[in-house]
């Protein structure tokens, strides 16, 4: 007998699409392409019920209207490009809208959460002589296993798209299945490469940008100025919370970490930030819990997770290679919260782990724990 889908364990595979065209063509090559998982993704989303359901709330969709209004002056490509995954896939514009929001949708309802996990991913930058790596453990609800893919786009439009006045983006991102690009592991040929650690706050603000928004416009950043322009979010600001880890190919090679929250009141018109400098013969652990950012934390499961894989962290000494970074990144010592997460019954997994060389231009990707399997694919930084 055949296993079924729910059946399914862990997969080695990857698919990846190369596409080109103006940001409605390729998200519909994406949705088109993916569809199957994209489906199979919705069927299995957690938050998307009580998301739906804060949407059939007046006050909800009020917060929803008002996000995808806001949006649509701000960066009206990127919901462009997210009608066309929803229009190749056949399936609901709002629901794929929903899961962006995440929970900004019930902030605008005024419901809390069902869900207290402790979802989130685990960030290691080392910048040592000659070792210049960025590793990062993709961490998501088990449910997300197996629904991820490669996008490689090259979009050029006509005119200059959105605030930023964009013509023309490169890129190679990691996504989840009916997520548009950028809030996982990617770079684009500007040289950026960086990755995202989620964070939660208190204070979401509907009508501001969903951090998957600044993610897909960080993208199209040509230098570190750029970078922190699009994530400031000036005249809007953010409407949830993460952190970014960044680094450009270029000499002298920094990495940065940059935590982002929502502006401190209603009225605040640019995302709230903090900007930690990682210099050459620095390193830097990053989880998912604020470390320099005066905000406000929820989730205790998330605090208590993120402090114990720091905490795993610091019993190791400093990192100098890939070698140190997939020994970090595949512990499981800590029993309730390990760093690579696999156990079986666990609501949270780590659905794959990613390594950037930037001395050597690469991206191993691996889809299972990194100290015991080779990489399922080495890319390389095409800038």
């Amino acid at each position: 007998m055949q296993p079924t889908e729910t059946e399914l364990s862990r997969r080695n595979c990857i698919p990846i699409l190369y596409t080109r065209g103006t940001h409605y063509e390729v998200g519909f090559d994406v949705g088109r392409t993916f569809s199957g998982l994209i489906h199979n993704f919705l069927e299995r989303a957690e938050a998307l019920p009580e998301y739906l359901e804060a949407y059939s709330n007046p006050a909800g969709r009020s917060g929803y209207d008002e996000t995808l209004k806001n949006l649509k002056t701000d960066f009206p490509q990127y919901v462009r490009e997210l009608e066309g995954i929803a229009d190749g896939a056949k399936v609901p514009f709002h629901k794929l809208f929903l899961l962006h929001m995440d929970d900004i949708i019930l902030a605008a309802a005024q419901k809390k959460p069902t869900r207290d996990l402790p979802t989130g991913c685990s960030t290691i930058c080392i910048n040592h002589n000659d070792q210049e790596l960025l590793g990062h453990t993709e961490d998501a609800l088990a449910t997300t296993l197996n629904h991820y893919y490669f996008v490689s786009a090259h979009i050029i439009s006509d005119q200059p798209q959105g605030k930023w006045g964009v013509k023309e983006e490169k890129f190679t991102s990691l996504c989840y299945a009916g997520h548009l690009p950028g809030y996982t592991m990617n770079y684009n040929h500007h040289g950026l490469v960086f990755s995202v650690n989620t964070l939660f706050c208190t204070r979401l603000r509907p009508g501001k940008t969903p951090r998957h928004f600044i993610a897909r416009a960080l993208l199209a950043a040509k230098d570190f100025s750029e970078s922190l322009e699009i994530i400031q979010n000036s005249g809007r600001g953010v409407g949830d919370g993460c952190s970014f880890n960044i680094t450009f190919l270029k000499e002298p090679v920094k990495f940065y970490n940059i935590e982002m929250a929502p502006a401190l009141t209603d009225q605040g018109d640019e995302s709230e930030l903090d900007v930690l400098t990682i210099n050459s013969g620095e390193y830097n652990y990053h989880t998912n819990s604020y470390l320099h950012l005066k905000s406000e934390k929820t989730n205790k499961y998330m605090i208590d997770s993120s402090v114990a894989r720091l905490e795993t962290f610091s019993t190791y000494s400093i990192p100098k290679n890939e070698e140190d970074l997939r020994k970090m990144l595949s512990d499981q010592s800590h029993l309730t919260h390990p760093v690579f997460r696999d156990q079986k019954f666990q609501q949270v997994k780590t659905i794959c782990v990613g390594i950037f060389d930037i001395k050597k231009k690469t991206w191993a990707l691996y889809a299972d724990n990194p100290e015991k399997n080779k990489p399922l694919v080495v890319l390389p930084i095409d800038v």
